[in-house]
């Protein structure tokens, strides 16, 4: 049907506020903090993530297009452009092309000139192939998939290809070596038997759609790049959910995401970029390598090798990946065969990651809703992470967010609802937000080094201040229960601003604070509760006063802990959820001569602030001494 020139116009205009927003979200970015202006930029300043309005308009004239209609073993063309031999389409020149009908054994080719343009009308059309891509783009400029409305389009392939040498690398149900957009508000359902569902050698586009994919890998590829700015998609990957992989220049290789709607589950990546992964918005609900419970991580740092034997080639649903029990056996259904020799992706399947959201230069996070169940890291970046907006709750089975490089939080929610350790980078900058990590080892760890699955993870076990190593603490609230060390800088920690509550460590090997440099305070509130034996406060080098503390016994596990003046004001309050007997605190209300009474449980002690730091700590650690942090 032809679409009228004020929904050609209403698509252009939303075009070009994509475009517009496009830019402008990055400004925004970059002015929400020093920190962030000078990561994200300089990561997204390569890419052009803008999308044209060609891209959106789902306009076509119907009278001048070709019709291609599939049935009883053979093609029938009205117009010209295209030929037919049996159920096998060779689409030659550019134009519009209206499909429909079924194949039970056809494909689509596109062969045209490389200046072409091609538009392909999916109205209700279903294609299977025995032996090759039910849509191969060849040659041309760029292809436009339309899915019309109300319409239900398939396209499913075997498990196993016969290729020439003129089409040796195709490996995707839809593959194409141009520019692909998909758009349209119809449903495509793609059955990818062989390895992946959606390709584009360069850049892969979507708008809109009802998209469904399930793969014996990657579900969703643009080597170039991948741009999404809306439609709702269903995945189930063998391995990968949605890539881009050039690594060959720093504009290549990126995902960008503005919009749509995501269920992704997927054996190993849900999202990975080579460069840079960027969203800005969207929700999202991802599973990765089976779930948190199917962790990579053992709860003593090591890599829990189970996890990979466990995973089928079924995308991780019910019948695809079997969760293992306490003996590392799989509970979850028996896997379905995976790849034979001929059509394993070693690329793909050779990788133990399972990562929802990865990027090799940046992950950077403006807006979004996110649900993440993954068995590796939910967010990880072999350089920086950037987060200025959008509300992430995730589970992962080894970090919640992890970064080789930096990792800046200004604004958004995260939540860490189950981690090894929740988050992790060289430089950890809270701007602002609202995060909360429970997490088996480190709250929020600060070390040099990278992610290496190994007890050496991120430098630990290092106990001499690391250079280039800083947790600075800005704004935002903060929420930390780890059984491990609460706060863990490897270099230097500095907090002035924010609120900051730490359910620290209950065994005295760890402490609720823990740095290997300085530890500086010059504003901002926190409460850190831990064990006895490694306990740490804050540094005389700070300008705001602050108390380390050792009550006389063990405090009880949900017992208000509550700070009083001498007049009976409470100042600071906190209910731990664990044991302890250890607790840093500071404020801005805190004044030196004042006395405070500490009352949690049954215990109520007092202490006269009688220096930038007070403390009545024990506390050894090895014997190391922070500048008035530990009382010896």
């Amino acid at each position: 049907m032809n679409i009228s020139d004020t929904k050609k116009l209403t698509a252009i205009t939303a075009a070009f506020f994509i475009t517009v927003t496009a830019f402008s979200g990055c400004s925004e970015s970059a002015n929400s903090s020093q920190t962030t202006s000078s990561v994200s930029q300089a990561a997204k300043s390569d890419i052009d993530a803008s999308i044209a309005a060609e891209d959106i308009d789902v306009g076509y004239d119907e009278e001048s297009s070709v019709g291609i209609t599939f049935s009883d073993g053979s093609a029938t063309i009205s117009g010209e452009g295209a030929t037919a031999e049996g159920e096998t389409v060779t689409i030659s020149q550019a134009g519009t092309y209206i499909l429909s009908g079924t194949a039970t054994n056809g494909r689509i080719i596109v062969l045209a000139d490389k200046t072409a343009e091609i538009k392909l009308i999916f109205n209700g059309v279903d294609i299977t192939c025995a032996d090759n891509a039910p849509l191969l783009v060849s040659k041309a400029k760029k292809v436009y998939i339309v899915l019309e409305d109300g319409t239900e389009n398939v396209l499913t392939d075997s498990a196993s290809y016969s290729l020439g040498e003129d089409d040796s690398n195709t490996d995707g149900a839809i593959f194409s070596k141009a520019d692909l957009t998909i758009n349209g508000s119809g449903t495509l359902t793609v059955n990818a038997n062989y390895k992946h569902g959606i390709v584009s050698k360069d850049d892969l586009v979507i708008t809109d759609g009802n998209i469904n994919v399930t793969s014996a890998s990657t579900a969703m590829e643009g080597k170039d790049s991948v741009k999404i700015s809306g439609g709702t998609f269903n995945i189930s990957a063998g391995t990968n959910g949605i890539k881009s992989t050039n690594a060959e220049a720093s504009d290549k290789g990126f995902i960008s995401v503005t919009g749509g709607s995501f269920t992704v589950v997927a054996n190993n990546d849900a999202f990975e970029a080579e460069t840079v992964l960027s969203i800005e918005g969207g929700s999202f609900d991802i599973t990765t390598g089976g779930g948190s419970a199917n962790a990579s991580m053992k709860s003593d740092g090591t890599p829990n090798r189970n996890w990979q034997n466990n995973m089928g080639n079924g995308g991780g649903g019910p019948n695809g990946m079997g969760r293992p029990d306490d003996n590392g056996n799989g509970t979850g259904g028996e896997p379905p065969a995976m790849p034979t020799a001929d059509n394993t992706d070693t690329t793909d399947s050779t990788s133990t990651s399972a990562k929802a959201l990865k990027a090799g230069s940046e992950v950077n996070i403006s807006g979004g809703e996110f649900k993440i169940d993954s068995a590796d890291d939910s967010v990880h970046s072999n350089g920086n992470i950037v987060v200025t907006g959008g509300n992430i709750s995730a589970a992962s089975g080894d970090n919640g967010m992890h970064a080789n490089g930096n990792l800046t939080i200004s604004d958004g929610t995260v939540d860490i609802t189950k981690s090894y350790e929740g988050i992790e980078g060289s430089i950890v900058t809270i701007d602002g937000g609202t995060i909360s990590v429970v997490a088996s080892d480190d709250g929020i760890n600060c070390a040099g080094g990278s992610d290496t699955g190994s007890t050496d993870r991120m430098g630990a076990d290092q106990f001499s201040a690391q250079e280039g190593v800083e947790l600075n603490i800005n704004g935002g609230t903060v929420t930390i229960d780890a059984d491990g060390d609460g706060l863990d800088s490897n270099g230097n920690f500095t907090m002035a601003g924010g609120t900051v509550y730490v359910c620290g460590p209950t065994n005295g090997g760890n402490g609720a604070l823990d740095y290997n440099g300085t530890a500086t305070v010059t504003g901002g509130t926190l409460i850190a509760c831990g064990a006895v034996g490694m306990e740490e406060g804050f540094g005389d080098n700070s300008t705001q006063y602050s108390v380390l503390h050792d009550l006389g016994s063990t405090v009880s596990a949900n017992e208000k802990l509550t700070i009083t003046d001498s007049d009976g004001k409470e100042i600071l309050s906190f209910t731990p959820t664990k044991t302890w007997q250890s607790v840093v605190f500071t404020s801005a209300d805190l004044k030196k001569g004042e006395t405070y009474t500490i009352t949690a449980g049954s215990q109520s002690e007092t202490v006269t602030i009688d220096g930038i730091v007070t403390s009545n700590s024990k506390g050894m650690s090895f014997g190391r001494g922070h500048g008035g942090g530990r009382g010896f």
